[in-house]
């Protein structure tokens, strides 16, 4: 698996190539977008400010999934010192703090018609705020110290830092009495949703999925570019 995203293999992908993710993501969010405002019904209690739904859940769990993986990206680096893996989770940062930030943004339009506040220090809804700091810390590391080495070991501490975040955010309707609702899907237990509601659910979550590969490669790529040419003007001193 890790083979496909050797710098070789990444720098082989042309145009073309993201082309054709570009219009394959084209096509599932407006497929998505068709089921979710137009085919889905409205729910019986919140009516159609539960289409909010559609874009707020994707983006918190792929907001979860990439700063998992820049957790374990981080654990790696530290141990293992493979070389690529920082270069990943750095490409994968700004992919994973737009949608939480998405995911903070689409909860607070949610929670006003559902709640009847913009906001409210909710368990859910702190530790979501956590993680976009420990998302923004984690760039900035990257942004602002210069040495490649440092800026390594820095962001590899946010990343495990971070980490034990994540079973806050996603437990924390479970240990603490909040206004957020309990996750409707899990991986143990049938989902509770309405199949009219989960279907679009899936191919927004499926056309985010793809929008974050095509962002991600894009940085992957540029990322191995400027690495590339550090290493040769260091060479060259």
């Amino acid at each position: 698996m890790l083979k496909n995203f050797f710098p070789n293999k990444i720098l082989s992908f042309g145009d073309k190539f993201f082309w054709s993710l570009a219009i394959l993501l084209v096509s599932v969010i407006l497929i998505g977008l068709i089921f979710a405002l137009f085919i889905s019904p409205p729910d019986y209690v919140q009516g159609d400010s539960v289409r909010i739904m559609y874009v707020h859940v994707p983006a918190s769990l792929l907001a979860l999934a990439c700063f998992g993986f820049i957790g374990i990206a981080s654990i790696c680096t530290v141990i293992f010192k493979i070389k690529i893996l920082p270069l990943m989770a750095k490409s994968l940062a700004p992919v994973g703090f737009l949608f939480c930030l998405v995911s903070i943004v689409t909860g607070s339009l949610w929670g006003k018609p559902t709640w009847g506040i913009w906001w409210v220090w909710d368990a859910r809804l702190t530790s979501m705020t956590t993680l976009l700091f420990f998302y923004l810390a984690y760039m900035a590391v990257w942004k602002f110290v210069d040495n490649f080495e440092r800026a390594n070991k820095i962001s590899s501490i946010i990343g495990i830092l971070g980490t034990f975040n994540l079973p806050v955010i996603k437990y924390s309707v479970d240990w603490w009495s909040t206004l957020h609702q309990t996750s409707s899907i899990t991986l143990t237990s049938v989902p509770t949703i309405h199949y009219t509601m989960l279907i679009p659910l899936i191919i927004m979550f499926i056309g985010m999925i793809i929008y974050a590969l095509i962002i991600f490669l894009m940085k992957y790529k540029s990322e191995i570019i400027k690495f590339k040419l550090d290493r040769k003007k260091k060479e060259n001193l």
